[in-house]
C-alpha cells in the first residue's frame, strides 16, 4: 500500500502518526511523508529540512517531499490544491493522514481544507492531532506500544524543536509520549495514537 503523510511544518507528521507510519514501513508499505513549508517561524529551513530527512529515515520513509510554502502564510488557493492533486497523483495514495481540521494555528487549518478536496478521491483519509489540535474525539486507534521508541526518536531527530513548547519545563517528547499513553488508556493498551477520519475502508 502506498501511504502519503501531510504536514505543515517539519515534526508535525512524527508527533501526529509517527508510529502508525513506522508500524506501516515495518508491515513493508510505502510511506512518503509531504512537509509543506520549512517552518522557518521555528528555526533556519536548512536545519529543519535536514532533521525532518533523518527523522523520515528513522520512520523508514521512502521518501520526503519538501513543498516549499512559507511558514505561517500557506495560502487556501487553487494553486496550492493543484500542488497537492500533482503529489497525489505521483504517489498514488491508497492512505493520507494530515492535520485535523479543528486547529489554533493557520497552517494546519489551511493544509487540513485544501487536503480535504485534493484527496477527494483517496479511499482512505485520516485526521491527525497535536499539540495545537481542539476538540479532537477519537474514533480510530492504532496501538504504536512496539514503534514508540521510533516516533520518540523520530521526534528526537528535530533537536532544534525540542524545547520549543511554550510550556514551562515541558518539551515536544514529554508531550508526545503523555499524548500516547492518554490515548493508550483510551484504547486499553499500553500506548497508541488516535484518528478520527472522513473516510476509512475496511476490507474483510
Amino acid at each position: 500500500m502506498n501511504i502519503l503523510a501531510i504536514g505543515a511544518h517539519p515534526d508535525d507528521i512524527e508527533f501526529g502518526c509517527g508510529g502508525t507510519l513506522a508500524r506501516y514501513t515495518g508491515a513493508g508499505h510505502r510511506v512518503t511523508m509531504l512537509v509543506i513549508t520549512g517552518g522557518e517561524q521555528g528555526g533556519v529551513p536548512t536545519v529543519r529540512q535536514k532533521e525532518a530527512q533523518g527523522a523520515a529515515d528513522i520512520l523508514g520513509a521512502a521518501e520526503l517531499i519538501l513543498g516549499g510554502y512559507e511558514d505561517t502564510r500557506v495560502p487556501l488557493t487553487r494553486e496550492f490544491i493543484s500542488f497537492l492533486e500533482d503529489v497525489l497523483r505521483k504517489v498514488q495514495p491508497q492512505m493520507i493522514f494530515v492535520h485535523h481540521g479543528h486547529e489554533t494555528h493557520q497552517d494546519h487549518r489551511t493544509v487540513h481544507t485544501a487536503v480535504l478536496s485534493a484527496a477527494r478521491y483517496v479511499p482512505n483519509l485520516l485526521f491527525y492531532e497535536g499539540p495545537t489540535t481542539m476538540e479532537f474525539q477519537p474514533t480510530i486507534f492504532v496501538d504504536i506500544r512496539a514503534a514508540l521508541d521510533k516516533k520518540m526518536r523520530a521526534l528526537e531527530a528535530h533537536a532544534s524543536q525540542v524545547q520549543k513548547t511554550n510550556i514551562p519545563n515541558t518539551n515536544v517528547l514529554e508531550m508526545a509520549r503523555a499524548t500516547a499513553v492518554f490515548r493508550g488508556t483510551q484504547g486499553r493498551v499500553p500506548a497508541a495514537e488516535a484518528f478520527r477520519s472522513a473516510r476509512l475502508f475496511l476490507e474483510p
